[in-house]
């Protein structure tokens, strides 16, 4: 009995001192959102999460592989990707996630028809957890912890949270109150929308330094009318996703036009991933508003942090001309630039696409800076930029060539491809979101960092000719893997596949060992570097973006600003948008019916391409696919008016399945 007094006495003390930590392992129980009760006794072994929250949580606390099934929401982190797809939010397939037979499914409010489908089965257990708060998410995020006996992740994770957001408070601190900025989430795509005041949305906004609206309407998304519009008056606006342009042009009405957010064209987007939910990246996203909101205030502030070398890891290259290899993590501007340096053991020639051909190299590297400083290096120029970053790793213009990009230097690729004596390394970092590019078609423009960079070592010595094949070689293979992946320009996305992105850099050493003349498309070597570049790309995108040639077709209409929700804009279906929404969700995951779609979108690019002069033939199809949803007949078919142009071959599709889809549910509505 004392001992297990003194045990209790013990555990109290240590939760006293330690409220934050949580013990590893041992039986957990809880209520969560819907009231259930749920005890655990050890770690579920096969999961589904409908909450792409969860799903990010689970991944970075190291549980991962416990997740079997998810949302085409998930789009981080990247391994997501690789997890069966089990549907959207308004209609996951219920076969699809009883086939995966799950211990748990992680599910919202949102998914009542899912709760109740499985209701009273007692397996597998289905978990509702808050994610509305701050709170909320901390407390998700230890008893997930708790729940897969990942407990000191879980508060490693908590506790980069709360740095990124200590960071930006310490920042914003230095901001007067006369001077902070009235901000707005802007939300709807026909009407002005916000989060209600007691969103978290708003609290994010706060955190950032910025003054929400206060329009006394709680809930997730509330109206908001010219009035209030005019008396807020943002100072910025920001939104989900890329449709900047659907925004201007929504806000580009009397009356509306008049703020100074949309005066002065500070509408700002982030992706939907950081700006919709909280989650295990929130902290991060607070720092980049807060960045974007402020960027001329924080240029002009002394740094929190000061300039310097935080730490380095070795990388292993088998390369007997490189002395070594790191990631060079460093401090400047007050945030953390991470810089691959490859130490060449004598001085030696490179041909750098962005400084040119250059000689006495000892160090060759590719430098990344995170979204917080591209403002600010987009004002003071690539040579002062480059100056900070010299200083905070130690190195002299003189005998360093370096590349700069926005991909974050933890998602390198590293590939090598030997042939007898022969090999070649490729160093790859890829990122295609924001700026990749159709040669010949789009019109240039300077945007923020998508960038693929590539450092070529091969082991042997590479004459200047060479070098100069070299990177032809690389440029066709890097094109090659983005046309395999079906990247898309992002200004031109409906119409044109990107070969670049704008902004692609690549070094090619000369390398020491036997001279090799030749690096084009038809020696060895060239072969070499165009396999190793190839899957660099490949991976590196992956690692960045999470985009893989098997992509759910969800993601791939995205890519080509083509998405579910507000596809439609006229309809005289007599449905809802969330409930032809919901129908349409549930026919993509018809393997037919998304092989009909994936190959509308090959033909359209053929035929936008002049390679197809006739779809006659495929607009056949179309009717037939049309009556097959249907399950018989159309007699009398629809035109729909889309949010958007769409081509020719992608609206005869989405013309036949939606006229397919209004007739199941009208026959779906009358048996009812």
């Amino acid at each position: 009995m004392r001992a297990c007094r003194l045990f209790l006495t013990g555990l109290f003390l240590w939760l006293f001192l330690f409220p934050g930590a949580v013990p590893a392992g041992g039986p957990t129980e809880f209520k969560d959102a819907a009231g259930r009760i749920h005890p655990f006794e050890t770690p579920p072994a096969t999961v589904v999460s409908l909450v792409p929250s969860v799903t990010e949580i689970l991944f970075r606390i190291g549980a991962g592989d416990a997740v079997a099934g998810v949302t085409y929401h998930d789009v981080f982190p990247p391994q997501a990707a690789t997890r069966t797809v089990v549907g959207g939010f308004f209609a996951p397939s219920l076969e699809k996630v009883a086939a995966l037979r799950p211990d748990v499914i992680f599910l919202e409010d949102i998914h009542k028809p899912v709760a109740d489908a499985l209701a009273g089965q007692g397996h597998p257990r289905l978990v509702n957890l808050p994610l509305e708060t701050f709170d909320d998410l901390y407390r998700a995020i230890r008893l997930l912890g708790r729940i897969f006996d990942r407990g000191r992740a879980a508060e490693d994770l908590i506790g980069e949270i709360k740095a990124d957001l200590s960071h930006t408070a310490g920042k914003v601190a230095a901001i007067p109150a006369g001077q902070r900025k009235r901000v707005m989430r802007l939300m709807g795509r026909d009407r002005v929308m916000t989060p209600g005041d007691d969103s978290f949305q708003n609290e994010i906004i706060r955190r950032a330094g910025g003054i929400p609206p206060a329009l006394g309407k709680p809930g997730s998304i509330v109206s908001v009318s010219l009035e209030e519009w005019q008396a807020f008056n943002p100072q910025v606006l920001y939104g989900c996703g890329d449709d900047r342009k659907a925004a201007m042009k929504m806000l580009d009405r009397p009356g509306w036009r008049e703020v100074d957010a949309v005066k002065n064209g500070r509408v700002i987007c982030f992706p939907c991933d950081l700006t919709c939910r909280l989650a295990s990246r929130t902290g991060y996203f607070v720092s980049c508003l807060a960045s974007r909101v402020y960027g001329d205030e924080f240029a002009a502030l002394p740094p929190v942090r000061p300039d310097g070398h935080l730490a380095s890891r070795p990388l292993p290259l088998a390369v007997p001309y490189v002395e070594g290899a790191e990631i060079v993590d460093s401090i400047v501007n007050d945030y953390i630039h991470k810089t691959l340096l490859v130490h060449l053991n004598a001085p030696m020639a490179v041909a750098s696409t962005l400084e040119g051909f250059r000689e006495g190299i000892e160090h060759v590297g590719n430098s990344y800076s995170p979204p917080q400083v591209w403002g600010l290096y987009h004002r003071i120029g690539l040579e002062t930029s480059r100056r900070q970053l010299m200083r905070s790793i130690g190195r002299a213009r003189e005998d360093t060539s370096l590349l700069f990009t926005g991909a974050d230097m933890d998602n390198l690729s590293i590939q090598r491809r030997k042939f007898k004596q022969m090999s070649v390394y490729a160093l790859v970092t890829a990122g295609v979101r924001s700026n990749a590019v159709r040669m010949a078609e789009d019109i240039g423009m300077y945007y923020e960092p998508g960038t693929i960079n590539m450092i070529v070592l091969a082991n042997m010595q590479l004459t200047p000719r060479a070098m100069n094949r070299a990177i032809i070689s690389a440029t066709e293979a890097k094109t090659a893997a983005l046309q395999d992946l079906d990247i898309r320009s992002s200004y031109t996305p409906m119409d044109n596949p990107a070969t670049g992105t704008g902004t692609d850099n690549i070094i090619v050493v000369q390398g020491a060992g036997p001279r090799i003349d030749k690096a084009g498309g038809h020696s060895r070597m060239g072969e070499l570097i165009a396999k190793a570049v190839y899957a660099g790309v490949q991976e590196a995108i992956f690692k960045q973006n999470g985009i893989t040639s098997r992509r759910h077709l969800v993601e791939r209409l995205k890519d080509r600003n083509i998405g579910l929700f507000g596809l439609v804009d006229d309809c005289s279906c007599g449905f809802s948008g969330s409930r032809l929404t919901a129908e349409v969700e549930r026919l993509f995951m018809d393997p037919a019916i998304a092989g009909f779609i994936e190959t509308a979108m090959a033909i359209s690019d053929d035929y936008e391409r002049g390679l197809v002069e006739d779809i006659s033939g495929f607009a056949a199809w179309c009717d037939q696919t049309a009556e097959t949803i249907a399950g018989g007949p159309i007699l009398n078919r629809q035109a729909f008016s889309y949010s958007r142009p769409l081509t020719p071959a992608l609206k005869m599709a989405f013309d036949a399945l939606l006229n397919g889809a209004t007739v199941r549910l009208n026959a779906t509505t009358a048996g009812q």
